[in-house]
């Protein structure tokens, strides 16, 4: 079944601009600059200085899923150049106290669960990792980026050839949000 015409809008916030060039749409902010290909022959994007409109003409099943992917896209890439987003995270351990520090790109976990070689997880794109303690902060403008970040860190600790319900030793993602402007 095709709908005849289908069109989501975006509200553009103040200090927050968008273009849209040749397939690439780029978000400019306060706290940065993002870009994301956005190409596809039946679907059209139109910006404004008020809002942006994602829209399609004869649109079938998959041009609205895509159609939705983009306004999502759009939502996020405008809240995180206004905003950021921040995930925070918890070490937690009950049998050897685990030590994490941030490198460069890479987050080390050492001592965990007593082993000898530390663990790394990969920290993507621009996003910053600080570590207080017990507790991790990752933040940054892309949600791809810092959620990949968290989800690094978090695979990081798996735990393999032990009880699961004894052994809860880890790092957790405790919250997740836009960063409020305080």
């Amino acid at each position: 079944m095709n709908i005849p015409e289908l069109k989501h809008r975006i509200g553009i916030p103040e200090g927050v601009s968008v273009a849209y060039q040749d397939g690439e749409c780029s978000v400019k902010g306060p706290k940065g600059e993002l870009t994301r290909e956005m190409y596809d022959s039946k679907l059209t994007v139109e910006t404004g200085k008020e809002e942006v409109s994602v829209s399609g003409k004869n649109v079938r099943r998959n041009d609205k899923a895509l159609l939705g992917t983009w306004k999502a896209h759009l939502k996020n890439m405008i809240n995180g150049v206004n905003s950021g987003f921040k995930y925070e995270m918890k070490i937690v351990y009950s049998h050897f106290p685990m030590k994490v520090a941030v490198k460069g790109n890479v987050v080390i976990t050492d001592n965990y669960l007593g082993e000898k070689a530390p663990r790394k997880a990969a920290i993507v794109g621009e996003t910053k990792v600080v570590v207080k303690g017990k507790d991790i902060r990752i933040e940054g403008i892309d949600k791809e980026a810092v959620g990949q970040t968290a989800a690094n860190i978090e695979n990081s600790t798996t735990i393999n050839n032990r009880d699961r319900r004894v052994f809860q030793d880890g790092i957790y993602v405790v919250s997740k949000g836009v960063i409020s402007n305080e």
